[in-house]
């Protein structure tokens, strides 16, 4: 895994533009043909902040393949980290009912995990034959949404977040490419709880038959981690969660994500 990892201090790829704020910045895609399109500069944090960012500084771990564009790093202390995973577990509310069902290869599944969509009024996100609506963002999402915002520049209007309870719980390879999602948006996905094994498997090497072998690429999501799945990572790369059968505490992962309002036809 250590070949795909590079540590450091970001550095800008355009050299005309030099940011000048002395907070860390994440990389722009650079996948070869397909970049992601987008040059922005990362927001100055103001004192007014430092304190709930504590890891202002903290490096990024910036993780490439063939297709595979992601940045990866710790964006809340423990302290912190361990007081936003309390006010999860009390504020969140999971779906019930048919929502934890998934259609998958013509059968009906229970989802192997608790899960619940938050987000902006109007939008819906459709995946494995069921259509979620958020629910109204509540303070918890609204932090940990600004602290992002606050770190990459990135805005987002919806959430999904799972719970798992233990290592048995866990979500199967899939890759996030919903018609919902906005074309090259990236998706940030911020965890709480368990470090758990994250896969990512390029498609060329998935099943009993590959037509060529790509070297998965294996992390470990920490308490309080912050990973930048950016474009065009999702067209090319699965990712999953194992099983962890021996482990027995909970995790809660949410991913945010930014979609777009379909019309009738789409």
């Amino acid at each position: 895994m250590e070949k795909f990892i590079v540590r450091g201090p970001l550095k800008t790829t355009a050299t005309k533009n030099k940011r000048k704020s002395p907070g860390p910045e994440r990389e722009e895609a650079d996948s070869g043909a397909e970049g992601s399109g987008r040059s922005k500069k990362r927001p100055k944090l103001d004192a007014s902040h430092q304190s709930t960012t504590p890891l202002v500084g903290a490096s990024w771990k910036h993780i490439r393949a063939e297709g595979l564009n992601c940045d990866y790093r710790i964006l809340f202390n423990k302290a912190e980290a361990d007081r936003i995973f309390q006010e999860l577990e009390k504020e969140v509310e999971y779906f019930e009912g048919e929502f934890t069902k998934l259609h998958i290869f013509g059968k009906w599944h229970n989802i192997p995990r608790k899960q619940v969509t938050y987000g902006d009024a109007g939008l819906t996100y459709t995946y494995s034959g069921v259509t979620f609506s958020p629910k109204p963002w509540i303070p918890v999402l609204d932090h940990i949404r600004d602290q992002i915002q606050l770190t990459t520049g990135d805005t987002f209007n919806f959430v999904l977040i799972n719970r798992y309870k233990d290592g048995h719980d866990h979500m199967g390879e899939h890759r996030d490419d919903e018609r919902e999602l906005a074309p090259r948006s990236p998706i940030a996905s911020v965890s709480f709880g368990a470090c758990r094994d994250f896969v990512f498997r390029h498609k060329d090497s998935r099943g009993k038959n590959p037509s060529r072998y790509i070297e998965a690429v294996k992390l470990q999501l920490e308490h309080g981690s912050l990973l930048m799945m950016n474009f065009p990572t999702n067209r090319y790369w699965y990712h999953s969660l194992p099983s962890r059968k021996k482990l027995l505490a909970p995790r809660i992962n949410l991913t945010f994500r930014n979609v777009m309002a379909l019309t009738p036809g789409q």
